[in-house]
């Protein structure tokens, strides 16, 4: 059986979220050289919060995410993070920028986001079951 849970040094937690955000103005501006770039700078990005993205795809207006994101992390610092951070990217490659002064935005201010939790039967099971783990003295 694979590990369903990861560890911190005083918890095991499994929080992944679905997040949804789009280029500001919902722009179509995701495809050929900025979709081939944004793929790893998100990796990259998620890794240095110690954050994993599980899955993910580039639509030409919008971006899907399944995000793994550590307890310790809210998903509002994460996802500003790599929204602001490939903001940067985007205009130092795209825009040959050396440094943002004007303050440009390339992500649009919001996301959606949404916990991806267990199947509803394994919850069950597991409810039921913790009545048998308690008569047996087991926690």
């Amino acid at each position: 059986m694979t590990e369903l849970y990861q560890s911190l040094s005083h918890s095991k937690w499994d929080c992944t979220y679905h997040v949804v955000f789009v280029p500001k103005y919902r722009r179509k501006v995701m495809f050929g050289e900025i979709r081939k770039f944004l793929g790893p700078i998100f990796h990259e990005l998620a890794r240095q919060k110690e954050c994993r993205i599980v899955e993910g795809h580039l639509m030409p207006d919008h971006v899907h995410m399944c995000i793994e994101i550590p307890p310790k992390y809210s998903v509002a610092s994460v996802i500003g993070f790599l929204k602001g951070k490939s903001a940067i990217a985007i205009a130092r490659q795209f825009k040959g920028k050396a440094r943002n002064f004007s303050g440009e935005a390339f992500w649009a201010r919001g996301y959606a986001v949404s916990t991806v939790g267990f199947e509803l039967e394994v919850v069950k099971r597991y409810i039921r079951d913790q009545d048998i783990a308690d008569k047996s003295g087991q926690f």
